[in-house]
Parts: structure tokens; C-alpha cells; sequence
């Protein structure tokens, strides 16, 4: 009976994992997002201590020299997988973790110390990356997915797009 719950849940992860309503145009969403965070998770690699342990320090996040690596290998392994629809939904939910840390961490010490106008004009990419990752989150991958192609059901695979309703 154990194996028949097993199966059942990763039945359901899998179809949480594959499933989207989106179209395909989300792509273009997924290549934006998944871009931005393979450049900054590389740059904390490129130029440590602007973007990486340094920036880290600067910031206040505890054990620079451990958590800048670790979040750039999860921007740049996040990154692809989002641009790739690869476990687009998983991917989504470190990179919205790692943008509540970004905003906490620098833009309401700002928003307290400079005001408003200030900390809203330094916060946009912050606060857009967040709400993409969101949406990604809710709206999987899209047609054009890895996450489609991969883990959809046979049935799904074999259906016949209507480019006048899925790509748009």
C-alpha cells in the first residue's frame, strides 16, 4: 500500500511540475528572469568583491564567504533552469526566497534611511524579479518548456497546438 501512496504523490508532483495553462509566449518571461539571475549569480564569481562576498559583507548577510557562492551557483542553476522551463515552478521558489532576502537586506534599510522615492527607484528590478518568479510559480513553464515536453502526460505530448489560442 506504501508503494501505491508513493506513486500517487509523485504522480501529483510530477503533473504540479508539468502542469500550465500559460502559453507559449511565456518564454519570453522565463529567458528575461532566468538571464538577470545568471548574470549576477556569475558576477559574485567574476568580481567577488562588488557583487560577491564583499557586497555580502557590506550588506550584513552573516558567513559572506559561504552564503555569496551558494547564492550564485543557486542564481546561475536557477537561472538556466528558468530560461531552459526546466522544473520552472521549483526553480521559481529559491529565486523568490532570494529576492525577499535582497529586499530585506537592502532596500528597507534604504527605504528607512533615504525615503520612499529613493529606496522605489533602487527596488524596481528587485521587486520585478519577486513578482516574475511569482507569477512563474503560478503559471509553470508554458508550452514551450522543458517541463512540458518532459514531464506532461502522452496524452498531453500528442495534442496538436492551436498556435491562434496557445501562442498568445
Amino acid at each position: 500500500m506504501e508503494g501505491l501512496a508513493g506513486t500517487f504523490q509523485g504522480d501529483a508532483l510530477r503533473r504540479w511540475t508539468a502542469a500550465t495553462t500559460a502559453p507559449a509566449s511565456i518564454l519570453l518571461i522565463r529567458a528575461v528572469v532566468g538571464a538577470v539571475f545568471l548574470l549576477e549569480g556569475t558576477l559574485k564569481f567574476v568580481d567577488p568583491d562588488a557583487f560577491g562576498a564583499g557586497r555580502f559583507v557590506k550588506i550584513g548577510i552573516p558567513f559572506p564567504s559561504f552564503f555569496a557562492p551558494f547564492d550564485g551557483v543557486f542564481e546561475i542553476a536557477c537561472g538556466i533552469a528558468l530560461m531552459l522551463g526546466l522544473l520552472t515552478r521549483w526553480a521559481a521558489i529559491p529565486m523568490i526566497v532570494n529576492m525577499v532576502v535582497a529586499i530585506t537586506s537592502t532596500k528597507i534599510p534604504m527605504l528607512l534611511r533615504d525615503g520612499f522615492f529613493k529606496a522605489a527607484h533602487e527596488a524596481r528590478l528587485d521587486v520585478t524579479m519577486l513578482l516574475a518568479c511569482v507569477f512563474l510559480l503560478l503559471a509553470g513553464g508554458g508550452a514551450l518548456s522543458l517541463d512540458s515536453l518532459l514531464l506532461a502526460s502522452p496524452r498531453r505530448r500528442h495534442h496538436k497546438a492551436d498556435p491562434d489560442t496557445e501562442l498568445w
